[in-house]
C-alpha cells in the first residue's frame, strides 16, 4: 500500500474544509481553493485549529477513508480526535495486552521503556557535552528487580527513572537563554513560558503516540509502567517516554532563539477562587513553533524500517514501535526491545 504522506493543516482563521467529488477541498479566508484527491490514498492526517470550520460531509469522508482528524486549540494543543468506529473492531491484541499483566510481559515491557528512555537521555547529554548517566548500572538495577506485584515493580522503576530525569533536566536547562531560563521541569499548570512550551510539544507527541497505539489495535488506557487511573491513557504515557528526548533536543535548538517578547501572559483560574497568570508563546510564535514541530516529526532517523529502507521518519518509527509491541504481546515475536533513535 502506498504510504500516506499528504497532510492538511487548517492552522489560521477563516479556512474551510469541505468534500468534493473524489476529493477533500480546502478554501482559505481569501477564497483560494486547494483540492486533495482521495483515490490516490495520499492523505494521512487533517489538523483543524479552532477558528476554522469543517462540513459534516468532510468529517464523514475522513472517517470512512481512515484519515486521522485532529482538533486543536489556537495554541496548537490537541483536544479531540475524530475516529472511525472500525478502530475498535479487533480484540485479540487487547486480550493479550490484559493477559500481559499476569504473564510477566508487562513487567518486561516496563523495564524496557525505562532503559530506553534513559538511553535516549544519554544521547542528548553526550551531544551537548554533559555528564551522562551510568547506563550499565541503571540496566543492572532494572534487570535486578525481582518479579513481584506489578504495582511494586512500577514504583521501583519509576524511582529509577525519576532520579535520572531530574539530573538530566538540571543539565539541559543550562543551555536556555538567560532571559528565559528556568531551574526545574514543571508539568501540570506551569506558570513559565518554557515549561509550557515543553508541555505543548509533549502534548503533540502524546497525540502521535495515541494514534500509533490505536492503529496497532492496543488499548491506550492499559499501561505497563504507568498505573491505570481514570482519564489517564497510561500506555500512551508509557510509549511517550521513549521519544521525549527527541522532543527535548528539538526544543533545545528551538528555544535558543526565543526571547521574552515571544511570550504573552494570560490570566486563568486554577480553582473556583484562585486566579493566576500563565505564560505562553504568543500567536505568531505559536504558529511558527507548530509548523516547525510538525516538520520535525517528518524528519528522518537512522533506524531501518521493518519491511524496507535504512531510515524512516520519526512519525513512522512511533507507528512501527507500537506495532512491534502488539506483535510481542500476541506472541508473534519472542521479545520486544524498543529501537531508540540517536540525535
Amino acid at each position: 500500500m502506498k504510504t500516506r504522506t499528504a497532510k492538511i493543516f487548517l492552522d489560521d482563521y477563516g479556512s474551510f474544509l469541505g468534500r468534493g467529488e473524489g476529493c477533500l477541498i480546502v478554501r482559505d479566508k481569501n477564497r483560494n481553493v486547494e483540492k486533495y484527491p482521495l483515490f490516490e490514498n495520499e492523505i494521512g492526517e487533517v489538523q483543524i485549529k479552532i477558528g476554522n470550520s469543517v462540513s459534516s460531509g468532510a468529517l464523514a469522508t475522513c472517517a470512512f477513508w481512515g484519515i486521522d482528524t485532529l482538533i486543536l486549540t489556537q495554541r496548537g494543543n490537541p483536544v479531540a480526535v475524530v475516529r472511525s468506529l472500525e478502530d475498535n473492531s479487533h480484540v485479540e491484541t487487547r486480550i493479550c495486552q490484559y493477559e500481559s499483566l499476569k504473564n510477566g510481559k508487562a513487567i518486561n515491557a516496563a523495564k524496557q521503556i525505562v532503559v530506553g528512555k534513559i538511553k535516549g537521555q544519554d544521547y542528548v547529554l553526550r551531544k551537548y557535552g554533559f555528564r551522562q548517566h551510568d547506563l550499565m548500572q541503571i540496566k543492572n538495577r532494572t534487570d535486578g528487580i525481582e518479579p513481584d506485584e506489578l504495582r511494586v515493580v512500577r514504583n521501583k522503576l519509576l524511582a529509577i527513572e525519576g532520579h535520572a530525569t531530574e539530573k538530566y533536566f538540571t543539565q539541559i536547562f543550562q543551555m536556555l537563554p538567560k532571559a528565559i531560563s528556568i531551574e526545574r521541569r514543571r508539568t501540570f499548570k506551569a506558570y513559565d513560558g518554557i515549561n509550557n512550551t515543553f508541555n505543548l510539544a509533549y502534548t503533540v507527541l502524546k497525540w502521535k503516540v495515541y494514534r500509533a497505539i490505536i492503529k496497532a489495535k492496543l488499548e491506550p488506557y492499559l499501561g505497563f509502567l504507568h498505573s491505570e487511573q481514570f482519564g489517564k491513557p497510561s500506555l500512551v504515557c508509557d510509549l511517550m517516554e521513549m521519544y521525549r528526548f527527541l522532543i527535548d533536543d528539538f526544543l533545545i535548538q528551538y528555544c535558543k532563539n526565543l526571547r521574552k517578547k515571544d511570550f504573552s501572559r494570560k490570566k486563568e483560574y486554577y480553582s473556583s477562587n484562585r486566579q493566576g497568570e500563565r505564560e505562553y508563546l504568543n500567536k505568531d510564535s505559536s504558529k511558527d513553533f507548530m509548523k516547525k514541530l510538525n516538520a520535525f516529526f517528518e524528519s528522518t532517523v537512522e533506524i531501518p524500517r521493518v519491511k524496507h529502507g535504512n531510515r524512516q521518519t520519526l512519525e513512522t518509527l512511533i507507528n512501527e514501535e507500537a506495532m512491534l509491541l502488539a506483535q510481542y504481546l500476541r506472541n508473534e515475536n519472542k521479545e520486544w526491545k524498543p529501537r531508540i533513535a540517536n540525535v
